[in-house]
């Protein structure tokens, strides 16, 4: 049971980051993703490469952790969902206090329910 609960938040997480980088790479400039992100128009369209290149590298993250529940690797996904906690705890200190419950408190959740488990798998 407590596997398929592991499964589950780390699908939320790879689902979730595969939203940020929709909205980071395709919707940064436009108004949804100004109102997302809380920008100007001036702001939105000067950053606009920026956060498209940072919406590329959460949808790695994403890749990874998808990687991990297709193969079963246990390994794989303590790997991707510590590089998400990290970059949650990074983001939550220079960007926006609340991505650390957003985005690094999910992925820790799964994180800490693989490390509790003794199999291998």
């Amino acid at each position: 049971m407590l596997k398929k609960i592991a499964n589950f938040i780390t699908a939320l997480v790879a689902i979730e980051h595969i939203g940020i980088l929709v909205l980071e790479m395709f919707y940064w400039d436009h108004p949804i993703g100004r109102k997302v992100f809380n920008m100007t128009p001036e702001v939105s369209n000067l950053s606009a490469t920026l956060a498209a290149n940072q919406g590329l590298y959460n949808g790695f993250l994403a890749a990874g952790l998808i990687w991990g529940l297709i193969t079963g690797r246990k390994d794989i996904k303590i790997f991707f969902l510590s590089c998400v906690v990290i970059a949650g705890i990074f983001g939550a200190i220079t960007a926006k206090p609340s991505i650390l419950f957003t985005q690094a408190l999910p992925a820790f959740t799964a994180l800490v329910l693989w490390l509790i488990q003794k199999n291998k798998s």
